[in-house]
């Protein structure tokens, strides 16, 4: 035996109304007294993020979130071989604004001469949701984009030969989906996975409480900030970075002074010049200009001399300055081996 089109319309009734589950008969069960809930489906993937975009007022105009096909240009529909004649017809397109957003929203629906939508509204015939009196009314599929004639009779007194149907309305073109949801609360901005600030140059601050730790659970990488010499932040304490000019990450105890990180790269740049002493020569040309008389190591014989002290670098040029103790300039003995170790600097 069919199921008749009450048990239909009760099972209807308790789902949409009451969001429950029907477990009997109208008659043994009320829709009140339907006790396991059954929810319509929301999937997250097809949700509106924009939604509160969409103006109450239809626009003249696609704009923002919402593509209107105003009546000068209404979308032309396809209709389905699946359906008696002339009874469904096709959009091909989805998320069409419904009333409930605003009454300008309901679409307006032509039949007119197919491939002359210019002409549609002006010289078509308009039907109405509420039919004619023939029982011709019409239904339309906000989210499918379907129009189906719903009534008993196809609109009454019009010919279907060689003629399309036109919907008139707007659509939702907004992002959909909580993937791509997008949200500010505050300052912070939360677009799909990025977390960015909505004010220039303001600062974004992540904290613990206590000893808690920010662990980084990937088998990537991090990647810090990154700037020009220019760009250095200022009076803040702890700073890391990668210096863009300098191709060297760099930290800063104090927030003013830098000071570039070594690595295994440069390590491997470390060179020496060596030169041979005559009792006379007090300066010697390097083959590289170190930034100053720190940042490289001088052995005289083995000995390692003190920067500023015994010796002075001006340019690429290492002029001994004498013993430290007031004594005049005493030129490297002959013979003497002068080792200049480079690669130290920053």
């Amino acid at each position: 035996m069919a199921i008749t089109d009450a048990k239909k319309v009760d099972y209807l009734w308790k789902k949409l109304g009451y969001g429950a589950t029907k477990t009997d008969t109208n008659a043994q069960k009320k829709a009140p007294n339907e006790a396991i809930a059954s929810p319509l489906l929301l999937r997250g993937d097809n949700t509106w993020n924009q939604a509160s975009s969409i103006p109450a007022v239809m626009p003249g105009s696609s704009a923002g979130v919402v593509t209107v096909y105003p009546t000068s240009a209404p979308d032309e529909t396809t209709n389905d071989g699946t359906a008696s004649a002339n009874r469904t017809w096709k959009t091909g397109l989805t998320d069409w604004i419904p009333p409930e957003i605003g009454s300008t929203y309901q679409v307006k629906v032509y039949i007119h001469t197919a491939s002359d939508a210019g002409n549609a509204a002006a010289s078509g015939d308009q039907v109405f949701a509420t039919g004619s009196g023939n029982d011709d009314e019409w239904f339309f599929d906000y989210q499918s984009g379907v129009l189906h004639f719903i009534g008993a009779n196809l609109p009454n007194g019009i010919s279907f030969t060689g003629k399309s149907v036109y919907i008139s309305g707007a659509r939702y073109t907004g992002t959909k989906g909580l993937q791509n949801l997008s949200t500010t609360t505050g300052n912070t901005e939360f677009t799909a996975n990025n977390i960015g600030n909505t004010v220039t140059n303001a600062d974004m601050t992540f904290t613990t409480q206590g000893t808690g730790l920010f662990d980084f659970n990937t088998t990537t990488g991090l990647v810090v900030p990154t700037g020009t010499t220019g760009e250095r932040p200022s009076a803040q304490e702890g700073i890391i970075r990668f210096n863009t000019t300098t191709g060297k990450y760099e930290v800063s105890l104090d927030g003013s002074t830098y000071t570039a990180l070594r690595t295994e790269a440069a390590a491997s740049s470390i060179t020496k010049d060596v030169f041979t002493g005559d009792g006379s020569s007090t300066q010697f040309t390097m083959t590289v200009e170190p930034s100053n008389a720190k940042n490289i190591i001088v052995y005289v014989d083995g000995v390692m001399q003190e920067p500023t002290t015994n010796y002075t670098v001006a340019t690429n040029v290492l002029a001994f300055t004498g013993g430290g103790d007031g004594s005049s300039v005493e030129a490297p003995h002959v013979g003497a081996r002068v080792v200049v170790m480079h690669g130290f600097a920053d």
